[in-house]
């Protein structure tokens, strides 16, 4: 009876400290295999992947920005809160889908308005992945905003990737920059 007891608790020990300990697991590429640092971050996309070759390189200056303008049109900023992602992901979050909701209620009340949907990234990965990252971000709320009945033509989608990322963060630290502005556009 002592020694089903002692083989017991030595069992359950075992089982408590095993289940503490966890790996992290690197993020799936998209296609193809790319490369992860230690840290499990994707530092070399492979040359095989069809989005790395499709993404256009873009001056970071030239944005369609100009003197307060998006491509002509007037732009107003700061009216929404950012929606913000989770680490390596492109999903609206259901607590963030709220903002884009208010975001459909303005542009349904306003119909000569447009929205331009800006995605930014965190530090992490290669400029590539991070501008790839941005868009998708921005595409998953342009296609909410859809689903929301806002016509495509109203929506504009740009990627900023991690240019304007805050470098040397943690992970947690950098979650601000994982998000998708909602700007307007008069």
């Amino acid at each position: 009876m002592v020694i089903v007891f002692r083989n017991t608790v030595l069992l359950l020990i075992t089982a408590i400290l095993f289940s503490a300990c966890s790996s992290i697991q690197p993020p799936t590429p998209i296609s193809g295999s790319g490369s992860y640092g230690s840290d499990g971050i994707m530092t070399n996309p492979g040359e095989d992947e069809n989005w790395v070759n499709d993404l256009e390189m873009r001056d970071p200056n030239d944005s369609g920005y100009q003197d307060g303008n998006y491509n002509g049109r007037p732009t107003l900023v700061g009216l929404f809160d950012p929606v913000y992602y989770n680490f390596d992901s492109a999903s609206v979050a259901m607590t963030e889908r709220a903002k884009l909701q208010k975001a459909a209620n303005y542009l349904s009340e306003n119909r000569s308005a447009g929205v331009l949907l800006e995605g930014h990234c965190d530090w992490y990965g290669t400029v590539e992945y991070n501008t790839a990252l941005g868009e998708e971000r921005a595409n998953s709320a342009r296609d909410y905003l859809s689903t929301l009945g806002i016509p495509s033509n109203r929506i504009e989608t740009l990627s900023k990737g991690s240019l304007e990322a805050t470098s040397g963060l943690s992970k947690a630290q950098s979650s601000q920059d994982r998000r998708v502005e909602i700007i307007i556009l008069k």
